[in-house]
């Protein structure tokens, strides 16, 4: 009874991962939510491997829905199709390159003084705020597009190959913001392409492809060092927690990428800037009157 308990956290865990991984709300604001609700009965190392680890469920989702987009081995392609992908990868690569060093020198800093309530609901309501002002400003100067016949848009390829350096250095240094709780890591990368006057397909697209060497390199080095140079020892049952944390996750990722792609069709960010926005607010009326607002 007290392994299925867990596997029902676990699963509910899993869920807000998969939907606010992709979806520019913050999953740091939801699992500070969730956390005072749902806890799972393990030890804090355990804890700490299966909040990192559970990233590669949603990986695993962007990397089967863009499988053919980013393989530039595909036979399907022509070598210029293949040079392009090539291109942005080496992107990828170098957008994720500020977010390395900032989070290798800052990451623990950051967390020991600003993982509290507050910072988290502050940053939620100012990217929301953001959020709207840029996609007002935005729509001045935006033609509207063709709705897409699938995912894989050729214009949003074409759009990401003209990306500059220098833009895709912006954007990297955005993503550099997410080390904040509560800003969203996908939030900050969509933010900083749309100012940049990137479309929304494409910004959302290439904050998908920068989450991938980010996020598996993360969740890796944290695996490593818990398993291997802490060595902590996962029972049996918090190897079938773990499993059914990350099964969730990518399954709801599938559903939450599809989602995003399909409403900024026919949508822009604002819903989720408003919806940012009184999360911020819920937080920290919430913990006002728990008394936990800057603990």
């Amino acid at each position: 009874m007290q392994l299925f308990i867990e596997i029902i956290k676990a699963l509910i865990i899993g869920i807000i991962e998969g939907l606010t991984e992709w979806l520019p709300i913050s999953s740091t604001g939801h699992m500070i939510i969730v956390n005072e609700f749902v806890q799972l009965d393990v030890s804090p190392a355990f804890l700490a491997l299966f909040l990192v680890v559970i990233q590669l469920g949603a990986i695993l989702a962007v990397l089967l829905l863009y499988f053919q987009r980013l393989n530039p081995f595909s036979k399907k392609k022509t070598v210029k199709e293949q040079r392009t992908v090539l291109r942005l990868w080496l992107k990828v690569v170098v957008g994720c390159l500020p977010a390395a060093v900032i989070g290798l020198l800052f990451d623990d800093w950051v967390e020991e003084h600003f993982f509290n309530a507050f910072v988290v609901a502050v940053a939620l309501i100012v990217y929301g705020i953001a959020f709207i002002v840029v996609e007002r400003l935005q729509q001045a100067h935006e033609k509207p597009r063709p709705l897409r016949r699938s995912r894989y848009d050729q214009r949003d390829q074409d759009e990401l190959d003209q990306l500059t350096w220098t833009q895709v250095l912006v954007i990297g240094c955005c993503q550099c913001l997410a080390i904040v709780p509560g800003t969203s890591r996908s939030g900050s990368t969509i933010l900083g392409a749309r100012i940049l006057g990137v479309s929304r397909q494409a910004a959302a697209e290439y904050s998908f492809f920068l989450a991938i060497p980010v996020m598996f390199g993360w969740s890796l080095l944290k695996a490593i060092k818990t398993l291997m140079l802490d060595q902590l020892v996962v029972t049996a049952n918090e190897w079938i927690i773990l499993l059914v944390g990350v099964l969730v996750a990518f399954l709801v990722s599938v559903v939450a990428i599809r989602f995003l792609m399909g409403f900024i069709q026919k949508h822009d960010f604002q819903a989720f800037g408003w919806y940012r926005i009184a999360l911020g607010l819920l937080v920290i009326v919430y913990f006002l009157i728990s008394g936990g607002l800057f603990s």
